[in-house]
């Protein structure tokens, strides 16, 4: 029975996706300097701060802005955070591959073509002696590249789950990968002759050098069961569902990764939906369990039609922990885990405990946030920076209060608001901010739906500089490029740079496609 589910669903996921041909000019010199990089991963830092402190741009310059080169993705679903070395960007792009981009004239130094979906962060590691770059394919598994040639090394995927998706970025501690895991079941449910649903999210270990699998721990314990039918012989199947979609946070000091879960897909409901984990990284083994939202059942069926039988007739309000956890620590300071839900509210917990410090609530919330894909944290000056959408995918209560939110580490309390106003009536005008962030120590960089990025002073969210993204683009790869919303992974910033992906038509925003390289100089886009 489990086998016939997994060739139903692979035959009804499976999508062409033709390589496009990059046509950026070559380098003269080929191989990628790897001396320096500027990140380790998706939260720029294991604690997920997404605080990016070797940057010259500063509240003074930021105003000065411009763009420098522009690269053609081959598909208006970008998502990719790139790795950034003393003279190369490695990116993902979905379609065509891993690419490997001079950083100055964004030239083409190596392709590893690949035709799957690739949502992720590029991470480095040294396997074997070798220079080797980290990333997932969102169906196909994780992946280990040599970083000088493209070439594979390992390619590894969990054997627990029939039909996962590897929608979070791998999080590399030590000798570890670990690796979100979420379910294709959520959008399978949309087909009402699917029984939904038996898969379970969860968190997956491997090991570094082989790429072998070291442990495996599900968010839902109870194995799945028959439970009601519709048009009398599609049978249903719960509980599912609590998929993890974010990167996992490390704790170096306590040995410990964080992650949120998601909504169940299928009832029953279970006690770690919609929960912050804490889970040993050696063993696998749960720490704590942080529930915030109970019985909260949906997929996608319920996007169709709240009559669609894959609907749960309880339907939940889709309030998943999306943005991974933030753990701030200061000296002299008790740390803080900060968590942003999808309800629009923000928890202070105890890192050691997961017990609830503070928690307040700045958006309405619903479907696609409240705080829908990440924040960023400065210790230095005990503030966290919080994105809110607020685009209501259904009816949702209150007013929406899209924006830029401050708060202080130990508190909640909210120190500063930039409030963002809608371009259009139309909801693809929307002007909340969905895509996670990332701070300096004096300048936040967030892209807006509506195509705008921005930077804001850290001290009190004044405006410095912003850029309409909403047009077309020359590229570097000779791919015809425009910008659209900004979502998903958000920006990334080294030295006077500052590098992010305009377009994303996965919710109904306006599609774009297009890598964006800005850096310091001249007047800027005002």
């Amino acid at each position: 029975m489990r086998e016939t589910r997994w060739w139903f669903a692979v035959l009804v996921c499976l999508v062409a996706l033709a390589p496009i041909a990059v046509s950026a000019a070559d380098c003269d010199r080929r191989e990628p300097g790897l001396s320096t990089r500027y990140s380790d991963g998706w939260g720029i830092t294991p604690d997920a701060n997404r605080l990016q402190a070797r940057t010259t741009i500063e509240r003074s310059n930021a105003g000065t802005l411009q763009l420098a080169w522009a690269y053609g993705f081959g598909s208006k679903k970008p998502r990719t955070f790139p790795l950034v070395t003393e003279d190369t960007l490695f990116i993902a792009d979905s379609g065509v591959g891993i690419v490997a981009l001079d950083r100055e004239t964004g030239c083409t130094r190596w392709v590893r073509k690949q035709g799957g979906e690739l949502g992720t962060a590029i991470l480095y590691a040294r396997i074997d002696d070798r220079d080797a770059l980290v990333y997932n394919d969102r169906n196909g598994g994780v992946y280990a590249i040599d970083a000088l040639t493209g070439a594979d090394i390992w390619h590894a995927a969990i054997v627990e789950q029939p039909i996962p998706m590897y929608s979070g970025t791998p999080t590399i501690q030590g000798q570890t990968v670990l690796v979100p895991i979420s379910s294709l079941e959520i959008g399978l449910a949309a087909n009402p002759l699917y029984g939904c649903c038996t898969t379970s999210g969860g968190m997956a270990a491997f090991d570094l050098q082989t790429g072998k699998e070291l442990w495996f721990l599900p968010t839902i314990d109870k194995p799945p069961a028959p439970t009601e039918k519709h048009w009398l012989l599609v049978q249903e199947y719960g509980p599912s569902g609590a998929p993890v979609w974010g990167t996992p946070t490390v704790d170096v000091s306590r040995g410990v990764t964080y992650y949120g879960s998601g909504q169940n897909y299928s009832p029953p409901s279970t006690t770690t939906s919609d929960a912050i984990f804490a889970v040993d990284i050696a063993s696998g083994e749960k720490r704590w369990v942080r529930q915030f939202t109970e019985n909260d059942t949906y997929n996608i069926a319920c996007d169709i039609s709240r009559q669609h039988p894959n609907c749960p007739v309880q339907m939940g309000p889709d309030h998943d922990f999306g943005a991974p956890p933030v753990l701030v620590s200061r000296p002299g300071h008790p740390d803080v885990l900060v968590a942003g839900q999808k309800s629009g509210h923000v928890h202070g917990l105890d890192p050691e405990t997961g017990e609830v410090r503070w928690s307040v609530r700045l958006g309405r919330g619903g479907a696609l946030g409240g705080i829908h894909w990440g924040m960023a944290a400065d210790a230095n000056r005990a503030v966290v920076y919080v994105p809110v959408s607020d685009v209501a995918a259904h009816p949702v209560d209150g007013k929406p209060a899209p924006g830029l939110y401050a708060l202080d580490v130990d508190t909640g309390e909210t120190l500063w608001v930039h409030s963002r106003e809608d371009r259009c009536p139309d909801r693809i005008c929307s002007g909340g901010l969905s895509a996670a962030i990332t701070a300096t120590p004096e300048v936040v960089f967030a892209g807006s739906l509506d195509g705008y990025f921005s930077a804001y002073a850290a001290d009190n969210g004044e405006l410095l500089w912003t850029d309409d993204t909403w047009k077309d683009f020359d590229t570097v790869n000779g791919v015809p490029a425009s910008g659209g919303a900004f979502d998903a992974h958000g920006p990334m910033v080294a030295d006077d740079m500052v590098i992010v992906s305009s377009g994303y038509d996965s919710f109904g925003e306006k599609g774009g496609n297009v890598l964006l390289v800005y850096r310091l100089g001249g007047e800027g886009a005002k």
